[in-house]
């Protein structure tokens, strides 16, 4: 369904890319900061942080950074079969742009195959194919549901900015209910239907981000992060960590004896 071909992250101020029309590979682009501009079959468009846009097979581009702007984005190749994606993200469109909602969880999976291509690690095409196929179907899933309302946006918002503040501790539908003034329902409700995530899955990948810039910035142990981040039993920790991640926090830990 996916052949998976590469992935590039570009960064800094003076990028610059160019695809001619013909070129049979499809280019999925997440942009994680900053800005920079596309022009796809003459068309401008400015991406932001937050932005995905995928750009059909066959499709001109060419893209620069904005002048005297810092922008970080990543970009995936691959080829489809025709039958792989209906709908929103076809090759009848020459691209799609958008936020999404989902855009933490999507990014998740980007960043693991980011970090596994780099490393080079055995059945690395299978694994890129299977999660970039996951984040398209994540994405065009919420594409055929239409934008959310401006409300639902601002809501959601608010919910992922107290969870930025209370993730450490234990984070319950009540809590997102009275932070946006709705009923309990109605805020897991929508946090799932915008995020593609529950409460529970969200708290713990914010946990899991923390993890891993501790285990490999700080001194503490992997006990004393565990108990950091809320988890009292450090056995549930490390399992928890392993399947988010794929590694051990003690894979982390080496990597810290490199430069801490």
């Amino acid at each position: 369904m996916l052949s998976f071909e590469g992935m590039r992250q570009h960064q800094g101020m003076n990028w610059y890319a160019e695809r001619p029309a013909g070129e049979n590979y499809a280019v999925l682009i997440a942009m994680t900061y900053g800005k920079c501009v596309y022009w796809i079959n003459g068309e401008k468009l400015l991406l932001e942080k937050g932005d995905f846009m995928f750009i059909s097979p066959g499709a001109a581009y060419y893209g620069k950074s904005v002048p005297t702007v810092f922008h970080e984005q990543f970009v995936l190749t691959f080829r489809l079969e025709k039958s792989a994606l209906d709908g929103p993200l076809s090759s009848s469109f020459p691209f799609i742009k958008a936020k999404a909602g989902c855009y933490d969880m999507v990014m998740e999976r980007l960043r693991t195959v980011w970090s596994e291509w780099q490393e080079g690690l055995p059945y690395i095409q299978l694994r890129a194919a299977a999660l970039t196929l996951e984040a398209l179907a994540l994405w065009s899933r919420e594409l055929v549901r239409g934008e959310q309302t401006a409300v639902s946006q601002h809501h959601t918002e608010r919910m992922k900015a107290y969870l930025q503040d209370h993730y450490r501790g234990k984070v319950t539908k009540e809590h997102l209910g009275e932070c946006i003034g709705r009923s309990p329902n109605h805020a897991a409700t929508l946090f799932r239907q915008v995020t593609g995530q529950t409460i529970s899955e969200y708290v713990h990948s914010l946990r899991m981000r923390t993890a891993v810039y501790m285990l490999t910035e700080s001194l503490l142990t992997v006990s004393e992060i565990s108990d950091y981040l809320g988890y009292s039993d450090v056995t549930y920790f490390q399992r928890v960590f392993k399947r988010s991640l794929g590694h051990s926090p003690s894979a982390y830990l080496k990597e810290r004896r490199q430069h801490v």
